[in-house]
């Protein structure tokens, strides 16, 4: 299927590893011109040689903190006199620490909202005049199955995603008629750095071995396996392909079978 994207501008944020790397990895294969982001400069600078590599494709690595406002006007001027203004966005940032609600203190909560709900505001504020004005645009925004099914440990995670989620669903209303789509991904338990962080954490608790907490896991998707980071990839490549013109406003989980609701 040929998802007609290639020659776009894409911005992938937090993709020096995990599911941003592959994202950015698979949207490189698709002859995207293609921005990724992170904090670290020789991390996603090494990210960038990477996917560059591959795909023989053009990958610009930039420096910024997505909870800066400073940081994001800087990167998106420095793109748009590099390859352009993006006409797809994928949004994505790590998670904040586990724990439970008295865990932590409100500035806790605060940097939480910061991390993950102000900086997809932040990002989509930044790229839309252009979307608009092309009439054409994809964003996409990283959240996780929390936001369908609040997971216990990650009270943080689930206060901020949610609210990602309403703003996304309200955006997409707002811009559907300028051809631009807004969808989220909800991605379930995945082989990322990130679950091996919760696996160590769960370790640390005293709870048991990090090997329990992947029997545990598994267990518990009707998949019997985690998700690999590139079956996440494909599904946003396809979000932003025109084959999906015609799908907005939804957070489509990638889980196998994890979440049991019907929504």
């Amino acid at each position: 299927m040929d998802l007609q994207i290639k020659g776009k501008i894409a911005l992938v944020t937090a993709a020096s590893s995990g599911l941003g790397f592959a994202v950015a990895r698979q949207l490189a294969d698709e002859g995207v011109l293609l921005a990724i982001c992170s904090r670290d400069r020789d991390r996603i600078s090494a990210a960038a040689s990477r996917i560059a590599t591959a795909s023989r494709g053009t990958v610009i690595p930039y420096v910024c903190d997505v909870t800066k406002d400073s940081d994001v006007e800087m990167m998106l001027e420095k793109i748009a006199v590099d390859i352009g203004y993006p006409d797809i966005l994928v949004s994505n940032a790590g998670g904040p620490p586990a724990g439970k609600a008295l865990d932590f203190q409100l500035e806790d909560y605060r940097q939480a909202v910061e991390l993950n709900l102000l900086s997809t505001v932040r990002l989509c504020r930044g790229v839309l005049p252009s979307m608009q004005a092309k009439r054409w645009g994809r964003i996409v925004t990283i959240t996780s199955v929390s936001v369908k099914q609040p997971l216990d440990n990650l009270i943080l995670s689930n206060t901020a995603r949610s609210g990602v989620t309403a703003y996304l669903k309200t955006l997409s209303n707002q811009v559907a008629a300028y051809g631009i789509t807004v969808n989220a991904v909800c991605p379930g338990y995945t082989r990322t750095d990130r679950v091996e962080e919760l696996s160590r954490a769960y370790a640390d608790q005293g709870k048991g071995a990090s090997s329990e907490f992947f029997a545990a896991l598994e267990k518990d998707i009707p998949m019997k396996r985690l998700g690999k980071p590139e079956e996440l990839a494909k599904t946003v490549a396809f979000l932003v392909s025109e084959g999906a013109a015609y799908i907005t406003g939804v957070s489509l989980q990638v889980d196998g079978g994890y979440i049991k609701g019907l929504f």
